[in-house]
């Protein structure tokens, strides 16, 4: 039996949605975050080390990162969310495999800190300076970053309804993370109707919605 390890307002959720779509039945482990720090809680270094989610089990194999557990579980249960070996969809899917967490998710992760940084108390004195600071680098770094992934992000999706080319897979569900993120605190908008509508399509499809009844609490749907 695969047991998803799933914390609230995370990565997991896609693991959650991917073996809705697979049909496969699974069970879920909740954890919630510390209300305060926003950190996974300690028993899930019982699971994994780095008590980080998700992890997944299944039988004696423990795995973990989002893009290793998707391509485990469809290539194992999948059923065609994986487009054909050798072709050139599978190239794309494994490029956006990638792509989610090596390319989209670091600005994205930079601008919540930095944002955490502007808004945190702190003393008087020490404010404007780290504020100053903030902001610079927002400017400078972050939200250029952040601007050129949408960008090209939009002009894939121009190329293809989905990410891999005209059906559905597994680099969607990858994909999903860093773009309800962006909608989220990022800036994506109107202004980037291909990927405003690929939103739209995947809150639509029912395993989505199934995933979202089991899991809970997700703030970026």
């Amino acid at each position: 039996m695969i047991t998803v390890h799933h914390l609230n307002n995370s990565r997991s959720q896609r693991i959650l949605w991917l073996l809705e779509e697979m049909g496969v039945e699974y069970q879920i482990q909740h954890y919630q975050r510390d209300p305060k720090t926003m950190l996974a809680p300690p028993e899930l270094r019982a699971v994994h080390p780095l008590g980080k989610s998700p992890v997944i089990t299944d039988g004696e194999l423990t795995l973990a990162e989002s893009g290793a557990i998707i391509e485990y579980l469809a290539e194992r249960y999948g059923q065609g969310l994986l487009p054909a070996a050798g072709t050139p969809e599978r190239l794309r899917c494994n490029y956006w495999l990638h792509f989610a967490e090596g390319s989209a998710m670091p600005p994205l992760l930079l601008k919540l800190v930095f944002d955490k940084i502007e808004s945190s108390p702190m003393p008087f004195f020490v404010k404007p300076i780290a504020r100053g600071i903030a902001g610079k680098v927002k400017r400078s770094f972050i939200n250029p970053a952040l601007r050129q992934n949408l960008d090209y992000l939009e002009g894939e999706l121009g190329k293809s309804e989905w990410f891999s080319g005209d059906s559905f897979s597994a680099a969607d569900i990858q994909m999903s993370f860093p773009l309800e993120a962006a909608s989220s605190r990022a800036g994506l908008d109107a202004s980037r109707p291909k990927l405003k509508a690929f939103l739209e399509r995947i809150h639509a499809r029912p395993a989505y919605q199934r995933a979202l009844q089991r899991g809970g609490e997700y703030a970026y749907a």
